[in-house]
């Protein structure tokens, strides 16, 4: 076996529990699944699990703990990253404000209005908006390594691709969780401007803190 089932599993667990967690990829997914629909939402968790892979592939190469070490580096890629969150939250903010309780009924009950590859680009752009993710791969992926095993590499993108599959995974519950209660809020249109609202500021809050956590 080139690597140690234990530590898999032990990964696996850590990666679930971690997920459980929402965090802005969730918050994203689940309020899509809530405004436009289960299938909009599920483009946002594929784009987020192909972030993810980038990431993965960044750790390999070595530019994981180039950005790591490297403050300079880290707060660049940490504000490109706080800035499209505040952007998306921001956004969100201004769909309410700007569109009427009609129209933002329309536009929850019409999911073909968000287009598949606009989903996707989002959920991709804020997998990798995260450096922090890179950081904690960095961390992470090491301790679960049986050098006792042969490669390295092959031990950490075995780890890294099931990892990414348990994300999928709870991500693909949150979303189908709240595809659940859509009915719920599509029965009255001010309560789509009032999640909208909540989400735009729960981003904005994400976006914050990214931008003033220490690596």
């Amino acid at each position: 076996m080139p690597v140690n089932l234990s530590l898999v599993v032990g990964f696996l667990t850590l990666s679930a529990l971690l997920s459980v967690i929402p965090g802005p990829s969730v918050l994203l997914e689940t309020s899509r699944a809530i405004t436009v629909g289960r299938r909009s939402a599920m483009w946002i968790v594929l784009g987020n699990a192909l972030g993810g892979l980038i990431l993965l592939a960044f750790v390999l190469a070595g530019l994981g703990a180039i950005v790591a070490t490297s403050a300079k580096i880290f707060l660049a890629v940490k504000i490109a990253g706080a800035c499209y969150l505040f952007w998306l939250g921001v956004s969100a903010l201004r769909s309410t404000r700007s569109d009427s309780g009609d129209e933002a009924f329309a536009a929850a009950v019409s999911p073909g209005r968000t287009s598949w590859a606009r989903s996707l680009r989002q959920g991709l752009l804020v997998g990798v908006a995260n450096p922090k993710s890179i950081v904690s791969l960095v961390a992470v992926l090491p301790q679960f390594v049986d050098h006792s095993r042969g490669s390295v590499i092959v031990q950490m993108l075995v780890l890294g691709l099931a990892g990414g599959v348990a994300q999928t995974v709870i991500e693909t519950i949150w979303v189908c969780a709240a595809g659940s209660m859509r009915t719920f809020f599509l029965a009255k249109s001010r309560r789509i401007r009032s999640l909208k609202a909540t989400g735009g500021v729960a981003m904005i809050v994400f976006a914050s803190r990214l931008a003033i956590e220490s690596p």
